[in-house]
């Protein structure tokens, strides 16, 4: 019998416990990362929720802390289109704590096009070359744990992408905001998978899910017809932030999962990922670093 049960898409193994660990969530302050922040509050984590809009952070720390009676969840600014936010973030982190035991990358954007101040494409820069920069200047911190865990949205939407080398962060063309979006969540799949090989033997595991047909809070500035559809779409699934950050939780906290990596999972169930197309995953680490200037 495994470890742990599932009951509804649910997972309700309320005896693993995270109490002494320090967690960052990045996009926490609504959607399945406000939910995720919940269900590990409530298992005594220290958590650090990372996000851009302090007055709606604040707020749901203050509604987490009343339903948890968790003391320990504080607000540090990020703003994963910027790197230079990326990199204060990392230094204020580095200040406050000598370890990091659970790193959620979890923030994502599905956006119309617009460029960064650092010159990237928005899908790409806040769904994964944020999270790139991100979580290599936290690997220090996640070494120094005996074990510690990565955890990656994306979404089986990833099956749509199509990478191109020479139009990785639409250098030629924008393909479109839905378009765009998927091929962030092929990178962070690929990020994934090219991490985990990384750091084999370093007691730091790394894996990533899809939380479902969810409110994520990532989807803005869409008109009536696209949000009615997608709404639509969450209804039909009987989806909720509270149904989707059930994998996240267990990747997070369940023992039976403290030396597994490089898996994606969807509904709990590991998938096998297919990637197809000109761009593999070491290429893509190296024009990553050249993008997000990660040895500057």
């Amino acid at each position: 019998m495994a470890p742990y049960e599932i009951k509804k898409k649910m997972y309700i193994n309320d005896g693993a416990r995270i109490d002494g660990k320090v967690v960052i969530i990045t996009g926490c302050n609504r959607g399945v990362g406000k939910a995720t922040a919940h269900e590990l509050a409530k298992r005594g984590g220290k958590i650090y929720f990372a996000c851009r809009n302090e007055e709606a952070t604040l707020a749901a720390i203050d509604e987490i802390k009343d339903l948890t009676n968790n003391e320990q969840l504080y607000f540090l600014k990020l703003d994963l289109a910027s790197f230079e936010s990326v990199r204060e973030f990392s230094r204020k982190f580095h200040e406050l704590e000598s370890r990091l035991d659970i790193l959620i990358n979890n923030a994502g954007v599905l956006a119309h096009f617009e460029r960064t101040s650092d010159g990237i494409e928005m899908n790409l820069a806040t769904s994964y070359l944020g999270h790139f920069l991100l979580t290599n200047l936290l690997l220090d911190l996640l070494k120094a744990c005996a074990l510690s865990r990565i955890i990656m949205l994306s979404s089986n939407i990833y099956k749509t992408a199509s990478l191109k080398r020479d139009n990785i962060n639409s250098e030629k063309s924008f393909p479109g905001p839905f378009k765009a979006y998927s091929n962030s969540k092929l990178c962070i799949i690929m990020f994934m998978k090219e991490l985990s090989k990384r750091l084999e033997g370093t007691g730091i595991t790394v894996n990533a899910l899809c939380p479902g047909s969810v409110d994520t809070g990532s989807i803005t500035g869409f008109n009536s017809i696209v949000n009615f559809m997608l709404n639509t779409i969450k209804l039909i699934t009987d989806s909720t932030p509270e149904v989707g950050c059930q994998s996240t939780v267990l990747l997070a906290v369940e023992p039976s999962f403290s030396q597994v990596a490089g898996n994606y999972y969807s509904e709990f169930n590991k998938k096998d990922v297919s990637i197809k197309g000109e761009v593999n995953e070491s290429w893509l680490w190296q024009k990553s670093v050249e993008l997000a200037k990660l040895n500057e």
